[in-house]
């Protein structure tokens, strides 16, 4: 279910470009847009492609770009979809959810419009063999998707989708073979992440980091290596995983707090005042370091979270990515060895 409702709030609402020429880009809005910024960003690199005001419940969108991109449509700091800039004029209703135009998107909106009936059927199966079917068949659908449009926005769009489900060697040897995904940053990305995660997993030593916030600076090596075994929880105050496994941690704290194991947090991706209102809403007990932003996720190739390391007396990674009553089995075990 989870992976069906990603796909489906993947992209909503499409755009255009007149490809090699000019494209115009029509978004039909609401009342309440009037007066605010609308952006094209480019979904793989995160730069603007254009920006216009919405004026009279619309924002037309007019310039050029080289090629079809996969591109997001932003207005007034809300994120509103997903879409590919091409060759055609397109419309965009967002009162309805209308679109118009375009080869590419008119692909995407029919991988869409299947990964929807999907996910209506999901929640209406009523044995876990149904279940199964249903998601063999969308991973049918995506991997059909991906084939069919190796060489566009589109297949781009899905394999983004299941590119972070591969594992590292899988993912080499789909790129080896494919190209053309390889231009893409969020892969480049992807693949220096999965190097970086390998170098970090278990049995190897840790990699220290320092992050800093308000002149206060931490670094790894203050804490792991010096003797005591320590529980890293990298975690956001928006991620709902990583709150529900504050209930995992808290449990693990009481038991092992007094027996020399060490729990800390620390915020990657997430607005420090927001990650203060969390430690206090949801009762962190242990220490929890603030703005670790990108540094800690680069350096351990993390591409989700939470992610959750537990850490040997000499720095050595005994556990990582585990949840729940792996998490907790993996730590009785480690703990089994303190007298």
């Amino acid at each position: 279910m989870k992976k069906i409702i990603s796909i489906c709030s993947l992209s909503v609402f499409c755009a255009a470009m007149a490809f090699g020429t000019d494209y115009a880009v029509t978004v039909k809005t609401a009342p309440e847009y009037d007066n605010t910024k609308a952006y094209l960003v480019n979904y793989d690199t995160g730069d603007n492609i254009d920006s216009t005001m919405v004026t009279d419940n619309q924002a037309v969108f007019n310039g050029q770009v080289k090629e079809p991109l996969l591109t997001r449509l932003i207005i007034n700091g809300n994120r509103i979809g997903q879409f590919i800039l091409e060759d055609g004029d397109i419309t965009i209703d967002l009162n309805t959810g209308d679109v118009v135009g375009g080869p590419l998107n008119a692909k995407k909106d029919k991988i869409e419009a299947q990964i929807a009936e999907l996910s209506n059927r999901l929640q209406s199966a009523e044995t876990d063999s149904l279940e199964e079917v249903i998601f063999n068949e969308y991973d049918a659908l995506i991997d059909k998707s991906i084939q069919d449009n190796l060489d566009n926005p589109v297949g781009y769009m899905m394999f983004m989708n299941r590119a972070y489900d591969l594992l590292p060697e899988e993912l080499e040897a789909f790129l080896a073979a494919n190209p053309y995904f390889t231009q893409f940053e969020r892969v480049r990305k992807l693949l220096e992440s999965n190097r970086r995660k390998l170098a970090t997993s278990e049995g190897a030593h840790f990699a220290d980091f320092e992050i800093e916030y308000e002149g206060v600076k931490h670094k790894l090596s203050d804490v792991v290596g010096k003797g005591d075994y320590v529980l890293v929880d990298f975690w956001a105050s928006w991620c709902g995983p990583c709150i529900r496994q504050t209930a995992v941690l808290k449990d693990i704290y009481a038991k092992y707090a007094d027996k020399g194991l060490k729990i800390l947090g620390v915020a990657v991706w997430d607005e420090p005042e927001n990650t203060k209102k969390a430690i206090v809403q949801h009762e962190l007990p242990w220490e929890c370091w603030l703005n670790g932003q990108n540094v800690p996720t680069d350096i351990y190739g993390i591409s989700g979270i939470p992610c959750i390391i537990l850490f040997g007396p000499d720095g050595t990674i005994l556990s990582r990515d585990k949840q729940s009553d792996e998490l907790k089995a993996a730590v009785d075990n480690a703990m089994s060895a303190v007298n």
